[in-house]
């Protein structure tokens, strides 16, 4: 049932909305940049913040790694929490420098749940940021679970208002290929519906999934 369900949700968005092309990005690098930048922002100031960095000429691992904090403040300010994001920032590239040399190709051969478990000891970074980077960053299958992706899924009956984190990736990873692309777009299309139209007071009259029944009443949320 459940895999039904995601199935014919992923089918209605698409048609809807189409590819998404997420996460937006020109290397592996300044994507994961964004995954911890956007923690508590909109992308929009992710963006000038990026915008910034890539204008100093500083979009590279390296040159990151080797600013003060005190230079990499005033770069990422557009972003919110600029001195807590910069902590967080270097906290990644130290490991990434301590642990793979500041390499992305060393970390190709290592196991995506040991990568994982990996990410989330780095101060900072949280189940979904972790999962972002995996997701995007390096193209491992694992699927990115967000307040859109909880409101949603349990008003449609799929998990139980509340869910925790991993539930709520296992029910996607338990019920879907594990595929890259699919996991990709599943969540960017999720977060479309979320940001547009399954709002705290949702907009249910006018939404792709209206058609469908819903297991709980929409203003419960």
């Amino acid at each position: 049932m459940a895999t039904n369900k995601l199935t014919e949700i992923y089918n209605i968005l698409v048609e809807t909305f189409g590819p998404q092309h997420w996460w937006p990005g020109d290397t592996t690098f300044e994507i994961i940049i964004g995954a911890i930048l956007t923690q508590n922002t909109s992308w929009s100031n992710v963006a000038k913040a990026i915008d910034s960095i890539k204008k100093a000429g500083l979009m590279s691992a390296e040159k990151l790694y080797r600013l003060d904090n005190s230079q990499l403040e005033p770069l990422i300010k557009a972003a919110g929490y600029f001195r807590l994001k910069s902590k967080r920032l270097k906290n990644f590239l130290n490991w990434f420098f301590d642990n793979y040399q500041g390499n992305f190709e060393n970390i190709q051969r290592v196991s995506t749940d040991y990568l994982r478990e990996q990410l989330l000891s780095i101060n900072g970074i949280g189940p979904e940021t972790a999962d972002s980077i995996l997701l995007y960053g390096f193209g491992r299958a694992r699927f990115v679970v967000d307040t859109y992706t909880s409101r949603i899924m349990a008003r449609h009956g799929l998990i139980e208002p509340g869910a925790d984190y991993n539930s709520l990736q296992y029910l996607f990873e338990a019920n879907l290929p594990s595929d890259v692309k699919t996991f990709n777009e599943f969540h960017a299309l999720l977060v479309c519906i979320g940001k547009d139209f399954c709002k705290p007071k949702a907009k249910c009259d006018k939404c792709p999934l209206r058609h469908l029944p819903h297991d709980i009443e929409p203003e419960y949320f």
